[in-house]
């Protein structure tokens, strides 16, 4: 066990500005262009299986710019955010108070304290969270949100990239590419791909395996982990279309070469 003063610091909230939110933090294209009313593939697909109806209480931890709030909220939720990053804060309560369906409740806190009681949520959602939090503080956040669920109540997770990935498929995708002559594209430090800003806030990537046994430890039940990855429609020749068919659709291969981990559990009745 890591002793207390050996372990990481969190993140600054600091590195989590409006610049990062409006360029680099998932969904920001589709934020801009219909501010909010549009969700990112990923933010959309994770928040189908958060299977939000009229009446529930709905906590959003992360909330980040606030459009998963303004959703909730049209679908008839009673509906708070937390984010303990003050330029998310900022950004959140100009988009709700756009919100004329639901009021919504924002909070500035940190993902591991929830400032409301026990019980009070039916669902808590964590979308892009996790892989910002060290391994000691994602088991705090998920002991949290256990603790502020209603019995029956559901966690919804989305997190990338799956480490498997970065650790095991990356390298070899980017020795093909750079035989392609894309290297270019692929820097040595897999965090860097695609966005240069996840170097610095991304500390803790997960994997099927690894997820799964946080939200066990934290006393999580009726667990489902899966793995996920943006439509792979680009147009190449045979041979490659057939190597990413196989790297994405067959057993043991996609396991590492999807991208994204979602997962949902509830807490129990029985404690």
């Amino acid at each position: 066990m890591v002793k207390q003063d050996e372990r990481p610091q969190p993140l600054s909230p600091e590195l989590y500005t409006e610049e990062y939110f409006l360029t680099a933090c998932e969904g920001h294209a589709e934020f801009k262009e219909t501010q909010g009313a549009h969700l990112s593939r990923r933010l959309a697909a994770a928040f189908r299986h958060a299977e939000v109806q009229p009446g529930m209480r709905v906590l959003d931890v992360g909330c980040g710019r606030g459009e998963i709030l303004r959703h909730c909220a049209r679908l008839g939720a009673e509906v708070f955010g937390v984010d303990y990053a003050p330029a998310a804060l900022g950004l959140a309560r100009d988009l709700v108070r756009q919100e004329l369906s639901r009021p919504i409740g924002l909070y500035q806190s940190d993902a591991k304290v929830l400032p409301f009681p026990a019980a009070t949520f039916d669902r808590v959602l964590m979308f892009d969270v996790v892989e910002h939090l060290h391994p000691w503080e994602l088991d705090q956040a998920l002991d949290a949100a256990r603790r502020v669920l209603r019995p029956g109540g559901m966690v919804v997770v989305h997190t990338a990239p799956n480490r498997w990935y970065d650790a095991y498929a990356y390298p070899f995708v980017r020795a093909l590419r750079t035989l392609l002559g894309q290297g270019e594209h692929y820097p040595a430090n897999p965090r860097a791909l695609n966005v240069a800003a996840n170097v610095d806030v991304h500390v803790n990537e997960q994997d099927l395996l690894s997820l799964r046994g946080y939200l066990q430890r934290a006393g999580f039940r009726d667990i489902r982990v899966w793995l996920d990855s943006p439509p792979q429609d680009r147009r190449e020749g045979p041979i490659l279309g057939a190597l990413r068919w196989i790297a994405f659709e067959v057993p043991p291969f996609r396991w590492f070469f999807e991208r994204e981990v979602f997962a949902v559990a509830r807490k129990t009745y029985a404690g």
